[in-house]
């Protein structure tokens, strides 16, 4: 039986990340788990189940993985069916919502930095690293909520990988200010929150309310944050978030890396120029804490990065075809990388203009796939058979080629990241759609 220490609430509501876990039907590991290597093993070895562990050579702290690995987890998390995920999320992005500002609980207390166990995932890492923490930060009234990989460089410091996005401009706007940028990283936190951390608002706009609003939908209240430092006006973490840290982004850069990423191959986008460095001043754990162990590669590291990114290609799409009645990024691209859109034609070129529209919502998708309302976007079988039965290359094809695509895609061009990308329309034509009907 896995005692966390915390009251469950009803299935099918937006949960602390420990109240997740103890919802699940969770693997409970009474021996200590090693986070140099072993860690990521015992993810890898059955990634559709959590699991919780003591952390070996570190007393009292806890490592948990796969805590968000299907989409079944997050449809539990948000409340709603599986696919209705991405319409919520959308939702969500559309009406945020504020947030409550409450007194930083009483079970928290400060530790070292050092003392907490950041786990080492593949001989080829450039060092241990937080692969679960979003940053919260925010200048000028400004705030963005972002996920950032983190590599340990020992006693506070970290080296971040910051991409040129909004995390980026807030640290240029910082520079000019002559200002250190300030930010708090939660690790372990409210599932809402994780994916609030992967969608992309417009710059200044808070993606934390984005969070506020999941939370509201699956609870019927705000979420609740936060301040390590009592600054009301400062960065925030979620109420019950099992590790914060809190610190500023400092002059230095260093290299970053190498890091396995998503596509579960080597990164090492970091390495040079370097990347930015983040100094920890506060460090502080939940009684009993656990560590967000998220597996690179792993399935969870697909629900977390690729998932929120669904609702910004059915937004694009139904600007074109109105009646849009599904995505998924699919586990076989990395959720990254491939796309299956579900559609419904009014039109006869509407399969062809869902295909422009999908890459145009997520530009590092590579290929999509349109299919009809009758076909289960979510089985690959029933999507291959659409392509064998519905599907011409010769008429239904576009290929696209030297566009924009993913860095994270180790064949696109090395120097400028382009790629060539391959849309199919699996879709029956307008008329004559008897031969194209599967019996039932």
């Amino acid at each position: 039986m896995l005692s966390l220490g915390t009251k469950v609430r009803v299935m099918g509501m937006t949960m602390e990340f420990r109240e997740l876990l103890q919802s699940s039907i969770t693997r409970t590991i009474q021996r200590e788990i090693d986070p140099y290597l072993e860690a990521s093993e015992v993810s890898a070895d059955d990634q559709n189940t959590p699991w919780v562990a003591p952390a070996k050579g570190h007393k009292g702290f806890r490592l948990a993985g796969n805590a968000i690995s299907t989409r079944d987890s997050m449809a539990k998390a948000l409340g709603v069916d599986v696919d209705a995920i991405p319409d919520t999320i959308l939702t969500a992005m559309e009406g945020p919502t504020q947030y409550e500002t409450i007194e930083m609980p009483a079970y928290y207390q400060e530790v070292a930095v050092e003392d907490i166990p950041f786990p080492t995932y593949y001989r080829s890492d450039g060092g241990p690293y937080v692969t679960s923490g979003i940053f919260h930060a925010g200048i000028d009234d400004r705030f963005n909520l972002s996920f950032h990989r983190m590599m340990y460089l020992g006693g506070d410091k970290f080296a971040i990988r910051v991409v040129p996005r909004h995390l980026n401009a807030l640290l240029k706007e910082a520079e000019k200010k002559g200002k250190q940028l300030q930010a708090v990283v939660s690790m372990g936190t409210d599932p809402a929150a994780l994916l609030a951390g992967s969608i992309s608002l417009p710059f200044g706009e808070d993606e934390m309310k984005v969070a506020s609003a999941l939370h509201n939908k699956a609870n019927g209240s705000p979420i609740q944050l936060f301040s390590p430092v009592n600054d009301p006006d400062g960065a925030k973490a979620p109420k019950g978030t099992e590790v914060v840290l809190y610190g500023k982004f400092t002059d230095e850069k260093v290299p970053e890396g190498p890091f396995v990423d998503i596509t579960s191959t080597v990164d090492l986008s970091g390495m040079d120029p370097g990347e930015p460095v983040f100094q920890v001043d506060k460090a502080l754990i939940r009684n009993d804490p656990m560590v967000h162990v998220l597996l690179p590669g792993g399935f969870e590291h697909y629900m977390m990065m690729g998932l929120p990114k669904e609702p910004a290609i059915i937004r694009s799409v139904r600007k074109t075809v109105p009646l849009v009645h599904g995505v998924r990024l699919t586990e076989g691209g990395c959720c990254w990388l491939h796309g299956v859109v579900s559609i419904t034609k009014q039109e006869e070129d509407d399969g062809k203009k869902a295909i422009a529209a999908a890459f145009k919502g997520h530009p590092s998708m590579k290929r999509v796939i349109v299919v009809d309302q009758d076909v289960d976007i979510f089985n690959d079988i029933e999507v291959e058979w659409a392509l064998s039965t519905r599907f011409q290359a010769n008429r239904d094809m576009v290929i696209l080629e030297n566009v924009r695509g993913s860095t994270l895609d180790p064949s696109a061009n090395p120097k400028d990241h382009t790629t060539s990308k391959m849309g199919m329309d699996a879709t029956m034509p307008l008329k004559g759609r008897d031969p194209y009907l599967k019996v039932n």
